[in-house]
């Protein structure tokens, strides 16, 4: 059983959590992760709505340069776009990500490469941007995926020049004369260092060194020569006539980058709580290894504490981590992929949309008084297709203005199809008085509360025989043992 036990706890944190056939496989942890990295190898990029994206790419774009401006498109003088077209503008752009989104959490629930999609979910969060182009932001995650499981200085430096990126944090504004050091503090202070561990002065030498890198109107990185500050720089003690790349270069050689990706890593995989035994010896050999980032999860997933009780059952499920868990467990489709955009907007995490540059804060912030009921509500919605009333919270980056100024309920019944027979299968020896306390094994990763197994087994009696095993799954996810991972 402590085998079970482990190797679920493996594959929802190095995945998006087991299946039946996953569990009934009874592999070693040691051989799961393995099956894990070879599943993982190929890269499968996420596809776009092409038909949609190239009708935007015939409109013309919205003419106000926010942070969310089209970073592919040529700028348009003000009123160019009629109220008409900038209505079907901002639906075709709302449909594309809409399509993106559950494209997204599909393959999260589906696809045989669980640690490449997790750790492409977590370079979502770390490299987090917004921007207003479907095509650059797919783009965007298409490269944190190609490069997911690689070497971090090759994802930095792709993700540097990404479009999406440099939009994003203003480094199109970034000009010999007239830095923007926006890009550059960015950079430092939340995707490599930390703050604390370069000055002022670094910040503002640092975008000196990023003058010049730009894009084109096809969306490809350009780097403007002219707009380029091409004097001598002082950087963390360094001083030359420094470009972009070697200020990444010079970050890169601080072990301080390591210790904080890592730390990073960790709390996103292992446990809220840092502990610095167990970082500094992966921050060392993550620095040697010039920032292998699978050589470094490896390690992670390996190490014998990564199972210890502390680390199982402890960490909050993120909505998106909740959302592709029920599905991939119980293989949950829905026909109308619509609810499952409003499942997360009303959870606090919708892909594609991070908050901030800083991304999703994570860990308790999860949970308030209605995100946790709407949490224990959902099981009966897709199990049960019960009727839906959610109140959703104001969106100022919301693309249509009037949805954005109020807040919008709503109110639907939800078709979802569950697929339990597999369960059914891990159940088939066992006595019926103690199906419910075997199915909570599986389920749920935190102990469930002796009075909680009552109330699923009262509710298991009490249902008919064909209905019992969904009312006891219905009666699992219900529980706040199942907000756990």
């Amino acid at each position: 059983m402590m085998n079970q036990q482990q190797l679920q706890h493996l594959y929802w944190r190095a995945g998006f959590g087991p299946r039946p056939a996953d569990v009934a496989a009874n592999l070693s942890p040691r051989k799961a992760l393995r099956q894990l990295l070879r599943d993982s190898a190929t890269v499968e990029p996420l596809q776009g709505p092409q038909m949609q994206a190239a009708e935007m790419q015939a409109m013309p774009p919205a003419p106000t340069p926010d942070l969310r401006q089209d970073p592919q498109a040529p700028a348009l003088r003000k009123g160019e776009l009629t109220p008409a077209q900038r209505k079907e503008q901002n639906r075709q752009i709302r449909e594309a990500f809409y399509e993106m989104n559950t494209g997204w959490l599909a393959r999260m629930a589906t696809s045989p490469a669980q640690l490449r999609e997790k750790l492409t979910f977590f370079w979502h969060g770390h490299f987090a941007c917004r921007v207003r182009r479907p095509a650059a932001a797919l783009q965007l995650n298409n490269t944190l995926r190609r490069l997911a499981l690689g070497k971090f200085g090759d994802l930095l430096l792709a993700v540097s020049k990404e479009p999406a990126m440099l939009q994003f944090l203003n480094n199109q504004q970034n000009r010999k004369q007239r830095p923007n050091e926006n890009f550059a503090r960015e950079v430092m202070e939340l995707f490599t260092m930390g703050r604390g561990h370069y000055s002022e002065q670094d910040v503002k030498e640092a975008a000196r060194a990023f003058t010049g890198w730009s894009y084109d109107a096809q969306g490809q990185f350009t780097f403007r020569e002219r707009q380029h500050d091409a004097g001598p720089k002082t950087f963390l003690g360094r001083t030359g006539n420094f470009g972009g790349e070697d200020i990444l270069n010079i970050i890169l050689e601080q072990p301080q980058t390591a210790e904080f990706l890592t730390t990073k890593l960790y709390r996103f995989f292992v446990n809220d709580t840092p502990n610095p035994a167990h970082i500094q010896p992966l921050a060392r050999a993550f620095f040697q290894s010039n920032y292998d980032i699978q050589d470094l999860v490896e390690r992670l997933f390996s190490a014998d504490w990564f199972y210890d009780a502390a680390h199982v059952g402890t960490r909050i499920k993120s909505p998106i981590e909740l959302l592709a868990g029920i599905k991939r467990t119980l293989g949950v489709e829905l026909p109308d992929k619509r609810p499952l955009i409003v499942f997360q907007k009303a959870l606090g995490q919708t892909l594609f949309e991070p908050p901030n540059v800083a991304g999703w804060a994570g860990g308790r912030t999860w949970i308030d008084s209605s995100t946790l009921l709407f949490r224990l509500q959902l099981p009966q919605v897709l199990l049960r297709n019960a009727e839906i009333s959610i109140s959703l919270k104001e969106d100022e980056n919301d693309l249509d203005p009037q949805v954005a100024r109020s807040a919008r309920t709503f109110r639907q019944q939800v078709q979802a199809q569950a697929k339990l027979a597999p369960l059914g299968l891990l159940l088939a020896n066992t006595p019926e008085a103690q199906q419910p306390a075997e199915l909570s094994r599986f389920l749920l990763q935190a102990p469930i509360r002796p009075d909680n197994l009552q109330l699923v087994q009262q509710a298991a009696r009490q249902a008919p025989a064909d209905g019992r095993l969904r009312t006891m799954v219905t009666s699992l996810l219900s529980l706040p043992e199942y907000q756990l991972m």
